[in-house]
């Protein structure tokens, strides 16, 4: 009888034991959630979307019913940007291009000016094989950062395949992903920065890549394009 007693005092004090430790580790994580900024993965669908300076979504873009976003060119067109603004995130998309199109994802993107690219820096989305643009150099092809930096590698998928592109911004610095490589990364406002845009067709654009906080957009080129997959998460303060 005095083993049976000993034995439950020994299984309720492990019971306590492991009881307390499981509170007191749900306790930290509450209190470490309360103090992290939200990192979780927001699926950027249709409605997460409006036209670049105005309010609903252009009848060229089509949205099938596995949520694709698809520009068709035909019917009212322009550039569309998510509604909420971004800092530091993380972007992933898969996206698909037209024989010889051309496109683009741009991000910090502000609505103070005509045209998005006016503010925000481009990944490139482009038939590096037909479309013209391409022979106008390295910096023009897909997964550049468009007329700055040119991919490291042509690791792009042929026309009519679908591509995955990752983009991340961390503060001043960004990095470019496109199926599964890193292939561009460049810092923000440095002077390897300043010099770059002395080069090139943003010379006389000095709010070009400035803003700190913006829009996400997805181009209107003329040309066909698809998005799928589109999901975001917000990265801390750098």
């Amino acid at each position: 009888m005095m083993t049976r007693l000993i034995a439950a005092g020994t299984v309720t004090g492990a019971l306590f034991m492991v009881t307390h430790s499981t509170s007191a580790q749900a306790s930290e994580e509450a209190a470490d959630e309360a103090v992290t900024p939200d990192t979780s993965w927001q699926e950027l669908g249709a409605d997460e979307w409006r036209r670049y300076g105005g309010e609903g979504i252009p009848g060229a873009w089509q949205v099938g019913e596995d949520g694709t976003l698809h520009f068709s060119g035909e019917g009212e067109g322009g550039d569309i940007i998510t509604i909420e603004q971004y800092e530091n995130f993380e972007l992933k998309l898969e996206w698909k291009i037209s024989p010889a199109g051309n496109s683009g994802i741009m991000f910090r993107v502000s609505e103070a000016h005509d045209y998005p690219w006016r503010t925000g820096p481009e990944y490139q989305i482009l038939d590096n094989d037909a479309h013209p643009d391409a022979k106008e150099g390295a910096d023009r092809h897909a997964g550049a950062n468009y007329d700055m930096h040119a991919p490291s590698a042509d690791v792009v998928n042929p026309v009519g395949e679908w591509n995955q592109a990752r983009i991340v911004v961390d503060g001043a610095k960004v990095e470019h992903w496109l199926n599964g490589e890193k292939i561009v990364s460049y810092e923000l406002w440095s002077d390897a920065w300043k010099a770059s845009i002395a080069e090139s067709k943003w010379i006389d654009m000095p709010d070009y890549g400035m803003t700190k906080v913006g829009h996400i957009c997805l181009q209107d080129h003329s040309d066909p394009v698809w998005f799928r997959n589109i999901r975001i998460r917000r990265l801390p303060a750098s």
